[in-house]
């Protein structure tokens, strides 16, 4: 957290309910992709939220994983280097989040670079990861190391085509949608005002 005392009162409660949506199994997961997707440079984080956080703070392995999603020599992050300034560390985050956007992430699910670099939000940034991982699996480029069952599988599209005469059959039937006139009649109905004939 940078430069920032304790929170209290409604901000103290709104953090706690963000940190709870924090999964570290979904930590684990993420960390052997991560570690099998770049390769032997990159290290092993320290176990639990704060040792994830300290581990992707600077972007370099944010940045390597993007590359390496890409064929060889045609990563978007062009030049990546551990750098101890803060603009530099957020500024190779934020190269991170445009690669992810143009790999395919809806800008939706894209966490904020606060969110990592201050800690805030870590579910966020997990979900993000996440949608990548299950985008680099939908791709089936030969690009993706590491165990598609980590990931959920996306949707994929199912376009179906049918030929004229299918078409005109179907504009010949009327859906149940638009209601039906079968079984209906005003037979036994009475005049207004009049009794009920019970028998």
């Amino acid at each position: 957290m940078a430069n920032r005392g304790p929170s209290y009162g409604l901000s103290r409660e709104v953090q706690q309910k963000i940190d709870r949506q924090y999964d570290p199994e979904l930590e684990q997961i993420l960390v052997r992709w991560i570690l099998a997707q770049c390769g032997a440079d990159v290290a092993q984080p320290a176990p639990g939220r704060d040792g994830f956080q300290q581990w992707l703070k600077d972007g370099t392995v944010l940045c390597r994983l993007i590359n390496s999603l890409h064929p060889r020599g045609q990563g978007p992050v062009a030049k990546i280097q551990a750098s101890a300034m803060a603009f530099k560390q957020m500024e190779q985050i934020s190269q991170f989040l445009q690669a992810a956007e143009r790999y395919g992430i809806a800008a939706t699910d894209i966490f904020q670079t606060v969110d990592l670099w201050e800690g805030k939000n870590m579910a966020c940034v997990q979900r993000t990861l996440m949608n990548l991982g299950s985008l680099a699996v939908a791709k089936g480029d030969g690009l993706f190391v590491g165990d598609p069952n980590w990931f959920p599988k996306k949707s994929q599209e199912n376009r179906r085509v049918f030929s004229e005469d299918k078409l005109k059959e179907g504009q010949s039937v009327i859906g149940l949608q638009m209601g039906t006139n079968r079984g209906a009649s005003q037979a036994g109905m009475t005049g207004y005002g009049m009794p009920r004939q019970i028998l």
